[in-house]
């Protein structure tokens, strides 16, 4: 069964070593990584069977984890921000 991350901001489940049923071992950034709208799916490079399911952040979690001092969080906010206001600036 697929482990699920659904704060994209904790800070340990890139690092978190996962044994798949074929025997093959090792963290998120060894896995295969298929981009979906809400989420993103890593599964074993072996045997392609999923091991762990990534909820993205709306704007409130970025918000959030920003004010708590995320860096990543804080760089995600800035280009959200900045796309936001080139957007507003376009329809003017």
């Amino acid at each position: 069964m697929a482990g699920i991350v659904e704060n994209y901001f904790r800070p340990d489940w890139r690092m978190r070593a996962v044994t798949c049923v074929c025997g093959w071992q090792g963290d998120s950034r060894s896995m295969v990584m298929q981009l979906h709208e809400e989420v993103t799916d890593y599964a074993c490079p072996d045997c392609e069977n999923t091991l762990l399911i990534v909820s993205h952040p709306d704007i409130e979690q970025v918000r959030r984890a920003a004010a708590d001092g995320n860096a990543e969080a804080q760089q995600q906010l800035a280009l959200v921000e900045e796309a936001l206001a080139a957007q507003r600036n376009s329809t003017r």
